[in-house]
């Protein structure tokens, strides 16, 4: 795992940032935590419809497992009144146990998927939950005399500041 993290930041070193592609929260089902599966133009040249789609549908499909409410919801939620929260110092919610698998994943994702097409998944939760960032990646000897960092708009226009140097 340490090697392949490893990949990830070499692969953000050695090449240059050419845009971000946001995809934005689909509210049509009301508040509830899921994603478009618009596939972004942006993207087209980079991954498989497909395969960008299977990566969407997945994470919608953990965000609803998260917020799903059960016996052990209830349970968590009536431990945390009796105990004034103290609980939350001992033990991990359902929720914060599906966040972690849902990073867990996005890093497989990466490492497995993105990162070799030039593209990287930053997980939603660094982003408030309102966007899943794909940064797309140019490859620094082959951009040619420079990459102007200038970004297209994404697939519903969120985001300020797309255009930024990778570090």
């Amino acid at each position: 795992m340490a090697t392949e993290m490893h990949n990830l930041q070499e692969m953000r070193r050695s090449t240059s940032l050419a845009t971000k592609v946001f995809i934005q929260r689909d509210y049509s089902d009301g508040t509830l935590c899921q994603f478009q599966t618009k596939f972004p133009t942006e993207l087209e040249s980079r991954i498989e419809k497909q395969l960008f789609e299977e990566t969407v549908k997945t994470l919608n499909t953990y965000y609803m497992e998260a917020e799903k409410i059960g016996g052990s919801s209830y349970l968590e939620g009536c431990l945390a009144c009796v105990t004034a929260y103290f609980i939350f110092f001992c033990m991990e919610t359902h929720y914060e146990k599906v966040l972690k698998k849902i990073s867990k994943y996005i890093q497989e994702q990466n490492e497995k998927i993105y990162a070799p097409r030039g593209l990287l998944i930053t997980d939603p939760v660094e982003r408030g939950m309102r966007v899943i960032e794909i940064s797309v990646y140019e490859d620094r000897c082959s951009s040619g005399s420079s990459s102007s960092g200038s970004s297209s708009s994404t697939t519903s226009g969120g985001g300020g500041g797309m255009a930024s140097r990778a570090r």
